[in-house]
């Protein structure tokens, strides 16, 4: 069974042309909050925290200001807006020197609760809508090539903004995760044994376990698989922790809930990345499966990396 984060870069969104030239009718005011950002950004607010940011929209109101820029200067964070009102563009850049754009991926994903604002992407002076405000649907994962500029969030007229919140994490990562998270093509599919051994070497954790039980969220169409690791090979950041009765650790990892996962008995070992905090699924072979794919590979000198199988 292979699994991979919903992320596939988002519902086709409305694409919005550049500003008109000049005629009888004014421009759209989504089109001047935006210009008025890029003639007028020097007097902006700036964060001061450079791997999130969390402001409210009624410094808007105090400062006279209806676009407020965002810089964010890490690989992962989040922008967290209290009572959404007028405008944010949010620049995330990566924290290297020089930077280095053209093998990055900005992935976003709503906060559960976020409203009061639609989500664009901004490309020299074009938006295309990524989330729009209201939408109850599965928090989905957005991603796009880095070089395609940042992100335009207009607040959405409300007539009590007391209890909207807009939202999202980000996360920037190298080209190759890209794939990973569109890989949509054949998600249900078993991993060939060129994909288990590679897999093995690229994942952000590998365990061998048995699965205790699986619980399917059906709004958000993912399956929750929830495992009893006798080994850790390798986890990126804690998504297994140590058994509260002892001997090994416990932890649970998505997958899409069209792939039907049921429980099953005996050892898998489990492979696949951390997007968000949380654990995706990609090949899981029966551990046995596994012993004989890394064997045969290694008598042929072809094993991309080592790895014990004991």
């Amino acid at each position: 069974m292979r699994g991979a984060a919903r992320a596939a870069g988002g519902r086709a969104g409305q694409l919005w042309p550049r500003p008109p030239a000049p005629g009888p009718g004014p421009p759209p005011p989504l089109l001047l909050l935006l210009l008025g950002a890029l003639l007028g950004g020097a007097g902006a607010q700036y964060s001061s925290d450079r791997c999130s940011w969390k402001g409210s929209g009624l410094t808007h109101e105090a400062h006279r200001k209806e676009v407020e820029q965002v810089y964010l200067r890490c690989s992962a964070g989040s922008v967290e807006w209290m009572y959404p009102t007028g405008a944010l563009i949010v620049n995330v850049r990566p924290n290297t020197f020089p930077p280095s754009r053209r093998h990055l991926t900005l992935c976003i994903k709503p906060l559960r609760d976020s409203s009061g604002a639609n989500i664009y992407l901004e490309k020299t002076g074009e938006l295309q809508l990524l989330v729009r405000d209201g939408d109850r649907g599965p928090r989905q994962v957005h991603c796009f090539g880095f070089e395609q500029r940042g992100l335009f969030v207009e607040a959405t007229p409300q007539q009590d903004i007391s209890r909207r919140t807009t939202g999202f994490q980000y996360e920037l990562t190298s080209r190759h995760a890209e794939s990973d998270l569109r890989a949509q093509s054949a998600p249900c599919r078993p991993c060939s044994d060129t994909e288990v051994l590679l897999a093995v070497c690229t994942s952000d954790f590998v365990v061998r376990g048995s699965i205790q039980d699986v619980t399917h969220e059906p709004e958000q169409q993912e399956s929750a698989i929830h495992l009893h690791v006798n080994r850790l090979y390798r986890q990126k950041s804690t998504v297994f922790r140590p058994a509260p009765e002892g001997g090994g650790w416990r932890g649970h990892v998505t997958t899409l809930l069209e792939c039907g996962v049921r429980p099953g008995r005996g050892e898998f070992l489990f492979t696949g990345h951390i997007h968000f905090g949380e654990a995706h699924l990609g090949c899981a072979p029966r551990f046995k499966d596994f012993q004989r794919m890394y064997k045969d590979a290694e008598e042929k000198g072809l094993n991309p990396c080592e790895m014990g199988t004991e």
